[in-house]
């Protein structure tokens, strides 16, 4: 049973997008990892809250992580430019990991073109990129798409957590 959840990050993340689903799955019993390109860097939020990186996208072992996260705010369009986070994305999409994503999070999944074909949600900015991408955007709380859960703000972020675990606790049979 996989029990790591990766926590990406990345400067300008919107800090409770971050911070809320980060105590959340500590709360639901998982070992939650924070990701950065770089390890033990600081990354800041767009409000001034702070996160360390535990480790770098590129050292990542998929082997035993159940899902991962991706916050919005402006981090996802500065992930999206880095080659580690964006393979990361990829790596997890392929071994069917769970993908998380919220506001412009959607923005890192483009980029690792995971989209195409799914049924997705984001930020109403980022639609128009989601729908180019090949993804079928509808306006809703929280979307499921076999192992990938989208969600478009932060108001949304109960339903989002507590999906994204019930989906996790599904597909590893908890």
């Amino acid at each position: 049973m996989a029990k790591k959840i990766l926590l990406l990050i990345e400067n300008e993340f919107r800090d409770e997008e971050a911070v809320y689903p980060y105590y959340r799955f500590i709360e639901a019993g998982y070992d939650v990892k924070i990701v950065g390109p770089e390890m033990g860097k600081e990354y800041k939020g767009k409000f001034g809250f702070t996160m360390k990186s535990d480790i770098a996208a590129s050292g990542i072992y998929m082997g035993d992580v159940a899902a991962v996260i991706i916050p919005g705010g402006n981090a996802p369009d500065k992930m999206r430019v880095s080659r580690s986070m964006v393979n990361l994305v990829k790596d997890a999409f392929s071994q069917h990991k769970i993908i998380a994503a919220i506001c412009h999070g959607g923005q890192l999944l483009v980029e690792a073109d995971v989209v195409r074909g799914k049924k997705v949600t984001g930020y109403k900015a980022i639609a128009t990129d989601l729908k180019n991408a090949g993804g079928k955007y509808v306006d809703e709380e929280v979307v499921v798409d076999n192992n990938l859960v989208t969600s478009r703000i932060p108001d949304d972020l109960p339903a989002f957590c507590r999906t994204t675990l019930e989906l996790i606790k599904a597909c590893n049979k908890e």
